[in-house]
């Protein structure tokens, strides 16, 4: 709860009422410490590395997020290593690449954006017509004046990434192309972080960490993902283990899987993948293949009291790491709470998608969406009442003793609608449902709840 949701029942409930009550503020409530200014900052050092699945680039952004966790544990796993129906590719590392137009001026430079080159391109230092350039060459028609994001993780190629409007002006001549890049055997970079709790049943938080300027499908996850983590561990203790997986989309929790599958198939009961999640122009829920998980139920309450506007997509609209996590021989409960949506924005995989494109505001209100969504499944619980018939809840002090003549006020009707259905089946988050009440509105109310003798907790 809230300092503010305290505030508020403050006014509307009698001193008495709240008098001596074992009340859990639980440790996990959105903090106020955290800002969106120190989430953007952290983001603009990811936001100009080049990355891509492996290289330097990768071990830098990961030596930064370690650098806010100490105890992230870093890991390579060789080429060549067989992963279910994956091979972990050579590594690859570029240090320059640029283009030459006739005149030789510099029509791409890979200094002034790592997107003007083809991310895991070949090396190359040749001299070609404009006609034998074009088939090294892409732009995006229907965005002419942003450069694209392309790759060619798995077949060898070379290319440069240009606006359509810059390809369209170039002129007929020799153009000379140059790139500096090296793909050897090499490794894998991942990292994952677990964060003990007191059972272990686990919360998966997964993001990535392969794509170069990108500021909302790339950056942001990082960076919400290792604010999350430090709340974590700088609260108190919490029920769940929480296991943080960083790596490259795709085959990262492909090589993870392969590694710990059965682990995670026993002890994950909810999941979160963090991308997409820097600006403020909307959120979005993609759920699980079953559509129907805690992770589902929790991730659809949570927006719908926190942004009841929020898009909703189906797993069809799947396209990031959701797809392992939630494949059928997997079956992984994880879901995406999303700001924009990948393929959803005009921005995504260009140069649009920029310093500019994010916010303070946007981090920090992914940030506290993950966090309600965390604090919820902690205070999850299922109580049963412990009286035949309701109790004399002014008695218990959860209730004035002059009756009111136009109802009760909704702390009071939330402690009524808690007893009442509190059966040893309906969890606090069933009831927050049926009651049409956000969940971390119930927690304290029921701790006093059972503090004073009328309800049972049975999980």
């Amino acid at each position: 709860m809230s300092r503010n949701d305290m505030h508020k029942l403050s006014r509307e409930t009698p001193v008495a009422a709240l008098e001596t009550p074992h009340v859990t503020t639980n440790p996990l409530t959105p903090s106020p410490t955290t800002t969106g200014a120190q989430m953007y900052t952290f983001l603009e050092k990811l936001f100009p590395i080049c990355r891509s699945i492996t290289g330097d680039g990768v071990r830098q952004t990961h030596g930064l997020i370690k650098a806010e966790l100490p105890n992230l544990n870093i890991q390579e796993i060789p080429s060549g290593t067989r992963c279910f129906d994956w091979t972990i590719p050579p590594e690859w590392n570029i240090r320059d690449a640029y283009l030459l137009d006739p005149a030789g001026k510099k029509i791409a430079d890979f200094k002034k954006t790592n997107l003007h080159i083809l991310n895991y391109s070949t090396p190359i230092n040749t001299q070609l017509s404009l006609e034998e350039l074009q088939d090294h060459l892409y732009s995006l028609p229907e965005q002419p004046d942003v450069i694209p994001y392309s790759t060619s993780y798995y077949d060898k190629r070379w290319g440069f990434c240009l606006a359509h409007n810059e390809r369209k002006a170039l002129k007929s001549g020799t153009y000379r192309a140059f790139i500096d890049s090296s793909l050897e055997p090499g490794h894998l970079t991942y990292s994952d972080l677990v964060v003990p709790g007191q059972t272990e049943q686990e919360i998966l938080i997964s993001t990535y960490t392969c794509h170069p300027s990108l500021a909302n499908n790339e950056a942001s996850g990082p960076t919400v993902a290792t604010f999350l983590a430090k709340w974590l561990l700088e609260g108190a203790p919490h029920k769940y283990t929480y296991r943080f997986l960083i790596g490259p989309e795709t085959v990262g929790p492909i090589v993870y899987l392969s590694k710990h599958l059965v682990h995670l198939q026993k002890n994950v009961i909810a999941g979160f993948n963090l991308t997409c999640v820097g600006d403020n122009r909307a959120y979005s829920y993609l759920p699980t293949r079953q559509g129907d998980t805690l992770a589902d139920r929790i991730g659809k309450h949570v927006l719908s009291h926190i942004a009841p506007d929020f898009k909703r997509y189906s797993f069809q609209d799947r396209g990031s790491d959701e797809c392992q996590y939630c494949s059928p021989n997997v079956n992984l409960p994880v879901v995406n709470l999303m700001r924009s949506k990948f393929l959803t924005y005009p921005e995504y995989h260009t140069s649009a998608d920029n310093l500019d494109l994010v916010s303070a505001e946007g981090l920090l209100g992914a940030l506290h969406v993950h966090q309600r969504a965390i604090e919820s499944l902690e205070n999850n619980a299922t109580y049963k009442a412990t009286t035949i018939c309701e109790p004399q809840l002014s008695r218990h002090n959860l209730r004035p003793s002059l009756g009111a003549t136009k109802g009760l006020s909704s702390y009071y009707k939330n402690i009524s609608d808690i007893l009442a259905y509190s059966d040893g089946r309906n969890s606090l988050l069933d009831i927050a449902e049926i009651i049409g009440c956000p969940l971390w509105e119930l927690y304290a109310i029921a701790t006093t709840i059972e503090d004073r003798g009328l309800l049972k907790r049975i999980d």
